[in-house]
């Protein structure tokens, strides 16, 4: 790729926009000072259910009431026996005798001493994420675990920098922005190495995760969209001091990140579709390889369209059934916040997907066209659909 004046530009350009991230997280690496809450909930236990009994508890929870008798299993409490006393209504948890469940102390001292947290998902969790990590190695092989590599390195980035940086009051867009590009960085060079397909994808999605970066902070504001839809969004403004966390650039970062995992799919299959046209028939240039890739790109591009608005409608599914059963009219439904909320992030990240197939697809050409055959990559392991 270097042996061309376009690959040496297009190369530094890559190192550029990897050195910019570097020095990006650096600046906003969070340094322990973080968004303070106005109140602190009581440590979660672990508790198993022995067993759940009706009646004799009209007088505190109502009629059709229960009675759960809890053992907890963890902590300085290992062993304790307590009761819950659950309401007869529908919106009591489904508690059954064996059931793993997670609890905490009633801080009050009145009624329960314990109170029902959530259920104890841990195993299931645990054992989905070893079916998807045998099927990941047994199908991709040294692929698959390059791939789960650089999955294990995003999350991290996520954990690790995205979120203490954002409840560290840092500025929400930029760090959202420089997350997603380092995440993009790490998954795209792990899983497919640092060739010529690397290189088109990386940057072809940079430019098109900030054109959705832009798009979002215009559309936002100008659909005043404010951020307050969003309950746990809410709760974390409301347990920040001094109320320095934008629920606007807390959405707009959202749809940064959001937008990602399409694009990283888009890109890399452009630039694999250019490499294999150019390795089928060398005496390609740069318009040829650009338009066959292009016609592929469309094809791909309506799938992966269609994928994206299915995504952002489940989102709002819930919303919009809550419209539908109290008559609200179409018209009025897409004006309310929830459900504006996600026809932005819609749209803006469709419109940075479909700009990202002629940007990546243009590099890759650019690139390959100006190789000779004998140095195109043999890319085995490239992204096919």
């Amino acid at each position: 790729m270097l042996e061309t004046t376009a690959g040496r530009v297009v190369a530094a350009l890559a190192g550029v926009l990897v050195v910019a991230v570097g020095i990006g997280l650096v600046a906003l690496w969070p340094t322990g000072g973080s968004v303070g809450t106005a109140s602190r909930a009581g440590a979660v236990e672990r508790a198993d259910v022995v067993r759940v009994t009706r009646g004799g508890c009209e007088q505190r929870a109502g009629p059709g009431c229960r009675v759960a008798e809890i053992e907890l299993r963890g902590g300085t409490s290992r062993g304790e026996r307590s009761v819950l006393t659950l309401s007869g209504d529908r919106f009591a948890p489904p508690i059954e005798a064996g059931d793993q469940i997670r609890v905490t102390r009633n801080a009050s001292g009145a009624g329960d001493r314990y109170a029902f947290s959530d259920f104890e998902r841990s195993t299931p969790l645990l054992w989905l994420a070893l079916v998807f990590v045998a099927l990941v190695v047994v199908l991709g092989r040294w692929h698959g675990v390059r791939a789960l590599a650089g999955l294990g390195v995003s999350l991290g980035i996520v954990v690790e920098f995205l979120a203490p940086a954002i409840l560290g009051g840092g500025p929400l867009v930029l760090t959202a922005l420089v997350g997603a590009l380092a995440v993009m960085v790490v998954t795209i060079v792990l899983s497919h190495g640092a060739g010529l397909k690397s290189v088109a994808a990386i940057l072809g999605t940079a430019g098109a995760l900030l054109l959705i970066t832009l798009l979002a902070v215009v559309a936002v504001r100008g659909t005043d969209i404010t951020g307050f839809s969003d309950e746990q969004a809410v709760l974390l403004l409301a347990g920040a001091d001094g109320g320095g966390l934008s629920l606007q650039a807390l959405v707009v970062a959202g749809m940064v990140i959001g937008a990602l995992g399409v694009l990283d799919d888009v890109t890399v299959s452009q630039a694999s579709t250019v490499l294999a046209l150019r390795r089928a028939n060398p005496g390609l240039g740069f318009a040829r390889l650009f338009g066959e890739a292009l016609a592929v790109g469309r094809d791909h591009l309506g799938a992966t369209v269609n994928t994206l608005v299915l995504a952002y409608a489940g989102a709002a599914l819930p919303v919009l059934l809550i419209f539908n059963a109290s008559q609200t009219p179409f018209a009025d439904a897409v004006n309310r916040e929830p459900v504006a909320e996600q026809i932005v992030a819609m749209l803006a990240g469709s419109i940075g997907l479909i700009a990202a197939v002629p940007l990546t697809t243009a590099i890759a050409a650019l690139l390959a066209s100006r190789m000779s055959p004998a140095a195109v990559p043999e890319e085995h392991r490239g992204h096919a659909h």
